[in-house]
């Protein structure tokens, strides 16, 4: 039967333009999207901007603008990059919208009746000269593990130390210069601990295929916590000034911006049912009852930074707000994206700008290819590697699928007038596609779009092989086997014809051109397309490209453009003082310093720069709080050696306690890496 499909994407920050991993996201999902549709389902496929939150109205507040007409700005561009690379939102809005407003308020008031909301007082530092109470990112000074000036609220970029913003020597306001006091202030919570909501998450997270097998064992690590990893009640509230919505029953309080962020999702859905929307394709429900039927289905495509709200609090939040909100039927999660295997950055030359790339000519087909030729079901990173990527795209795409086409249709047109006739029997053409398009809708819909590519172009292959064996380009020099050379460019032509519609939720464009133009049909393909032999087609018009090196050229070596953007770097590590203190040689050996190798590494939820690495010093493990998430994943650490300080005292840190010091370098430059021992050293060898 027929599915009816609620598909969101992540909601990007709206205090810039997109970068590449947001294209990517955007891609994996509408690639998901218009498969389904093919299939006869229907998708409501929207997304919306993430507006709220202090960053943005500090950065408003310095351009000498409102926080909306700051977010207006951006939007206004949004549709560049949504357009230029076909992806299909049936809607767009934005979390300072009124349907966010009422639908936040309606949720938060329903939590509170069902006394999952407390009170208590939090103690933080606050500017006196701005007025308003410091996030960790608005906090600097000294560091007091190794006395670096300038280090961040949280962590050192220096020495690798994770701290409280309380711990800092001289602590200063970012935003003022002026130094912090400590005051306190009610803050409303959301009582995650209680055990309605913790009974509920066991049960959500052990529903097979509602996640990946890896997300669901990471959220169960985080439900099942204890001690200082124990499951924590979540802050929802912040203090004016602040760019929010506000609290219904408290003034001068906000909800803080990842309360309203997810329910974003349900705005823009709400906006785009009272607009009309969905009645244009025939449905009559309301935004209510289409979200509380039993049919409705509810879906999220993540990156692996956001996890932890998306797994825990989020279905909890819409669990007992109740009827007609839905819990997820399913969170689908990816990796991130580098290039040439280094993590993306503007200063290094590493970003992809997405606009850059549309304006030196790229075309957007060959990046949904290659993406999707990288993606699978799993939680991977992908890489854009420059080589590959002109390989895949020239070889794939313009060698293989695009050549079967210029090649046959030719004949097709000039010696038979668009006449297709297949001699023989053709059964068993029409049960290999039978089967390949089986066998690829099973890969779409799992999200194994790498698998659905190899599948697709070996099929190419054997059409382009068995094209050659016949030697058309001989028949044709012959007219008594002008029945013959007919029935070869018809079998290779409806076999193009099968390879466009599987690959027509990746090249939506192309395949469009194939249906509309080269088969004269009146509307775009359908799944079972594929399996309808064609008996005519239209003079051959150009379909792509190949991939040139000065186009490649022109993306990396050209100055970015102001939309241009990569994943946000980490600040540049400060120096240490050049004239440092002279110690003796009794003084360095008091410091243990170790080979260590990384067991494990993982990601701390809430924190922007904090890595969790579990360290083996060979007769021991330990774990470690490294303000290295800047420069690197978990997956890049796993299995390298690197150096400790071992007999650094442990620190109780918000997020546990670190038992050691793993050891980088930074300088002038931005950049921060991890010291290596070199080969043949192996964990608990000491270095002096």
């Amino acid at each position: 039967m027929p599915r009816k499909i609620f598909v969101t994407t992540a909601l990007p920050y709206a205090n810039g333009p997109f970068h590449i991993g947001h294209i990517m996201e955007y891609i994996q999902a509408d690639i998901w999207v218009r498969f389904q549709r093919m299939q006869g389902h229907e998708l409501f496929f929207v997304g919306a901007d993430d507006a709220h939150g202090a960053p943005i109205m500090l950065k408003a507040e310095s351009e000498g603008i409102t926080p909306q007409q700051l977010v207006a700005r951006i939007a206004a561009d949004r549709p560049r990059y949504l357009k230029g690379f076909h992806i299909g939102f049936d809607h767009w809005w934005s979390t300072d919208s009124p349907e966010n407003t009422e639908l936040s308020q309606e949720i938060y008031r329903r939590l509170k009746a069902a006394g999952l909301i407390y009170q208590k007082s939090v103690e933080q530092f606050f500017d006196a000269v701005k007025g308003m109470f410091l996030p960790d990112r608005y906090i600097k000074g000294e560091c007091p593990v190794c006395h670096s000036k300038d280090q961040n609220g949280d962590s050192c970029e220096v020495c690798g130390s994770v701290y409280a913003p309380t711990d800092l020597i001289n602590p200063y306001s970012t935003l003022s210069g002026s130094k912090p006091e400590l005051r306190s202030s009610e803050h409303f919570f959301f009582r995650l601990s209680d055990p309605r909501c913790v009974g509920f998450l066991k049960e959500w997270l052990s529903t097979p295929q509602r996640l990946q097998p890896s997300v669901a064992n990471k959220a169960r690590e985080w439900l099942s916590g204890s001690g200082e990893q124990a499951l924590s009640d979540w802050d929802i509230s912040r203090d004016a000034p602040y760019f929010g919505i506000p609290i219904p029953d408290a003034p001068g309080k906000y909800f803080y911006v990842w309360l309203d962020a997810p329910i974003g999702y349900l705005a823009s859905l709400k906006s785009y049912f009272e607009a009309g929307g969905p009645r244009t394709r025939g449905e009559r429900r309301s935004f209510e009852e289409f979200l509380g039927a039993p049919d409705t289905e509810q879906v999220h495509f993540i990156g692996k930074d956001i996890i932890y709200f998306h797994t825990l609090f989020w279905p909890a939040m819409l669990k007992f707000a109740g009827a007609p909100f839905r819990i997820p039927d399913h969170v689908y999660v990816h990796g991130f994206i580098t290039v040439s295997g280094e993590k993306m950055s503007k200063s290094r030359g590493t970003g992809i700008s997405p606009l850059r790339y549309l304006d030196v000519g790229m075309n957007a087909e060959w990046l949904r290819y290659y993406i999707a030729a990288k993606l699978n079901g799993n939680v991977e990173d992908i890489d854009f590697n420059p080589e590959d990527f002109t390989l895949r795209v020239n070889s794939d795409l313009v060698g293989k699928y695009v050549n079967i086409a210029s090649r046959a249709a030719a004949f097709i047109s000039r010696q038979f007038g668009g006449t297709l006739r297949y001699a023989g029997d053709t059964a068993a053409l029409a049960e290999e596609a039978r089967t390949l398009a089986a066998t690829v809708a099973e890969c779409y819909a799992a999200r194994e779009f790498g698998r659905a590519i190899r599948e697709v172009m070996a099929y190419a292959d054997r059409i382009n092989q068995g094209f050659d064996a016949r030697q058309p380009w001989v028949l044709a020099k012959d007219p008594a086997r002008a029945a013959e050379l007919q029935d070869v460019c018809s079998r290779a032509l409806y076999g193009f014809k099968v390879l466009s519609v599987l690959l027509a939720p990746v090249l939506p464009q192309v395949a469009s051109r194939v249906a509309r133009e080269l088969l004269g049909l009146d509307a775009d393909f359908r799944w079972a397309d594929a399996l309808v032999l064609p008996t005519q087609i239209r003079p051959y018009k150009h379909l792509m490209t190949r991939v040139e090196a000065k186009q490649l050229d022109a993306l990396f070596d050209a100055p970015a453009a102001p939309a241009a953007a990569a994943v946000p770097k980490p600040a540049a590590a400060k120096p240490a003082t050049a004239a440092a203190e002279v110690i003796s040689i009794d003084e360095f050996k008091r410091i243990d310093l170790r080979v260590a190798r990384i067991a494990a590494a993982e990601f701390v939820p809430g924190s922007d720069k904090l890595l969790k690495v579990t360290v083996d010093l060979g007769t021991e493990t330990r774990t470690v709080f490294a303000g290295i998430k800047g420069a690197y994943t978990p997956e890049q650490l796993v299995g390298r050696l690197t150096v400790i300080v071992a007999n650094l005292a442990p620190r109780k840190m918000k997020v546990g306690t670190s038992e050691g010091m793993v050891l980088a370098a930074s300088g002038e430059a931005p950049g921060l890496y991890l010291l290596s021992p070199d080969s043949g050293a192996t964990p608990g060898m000491r270095i002096s």
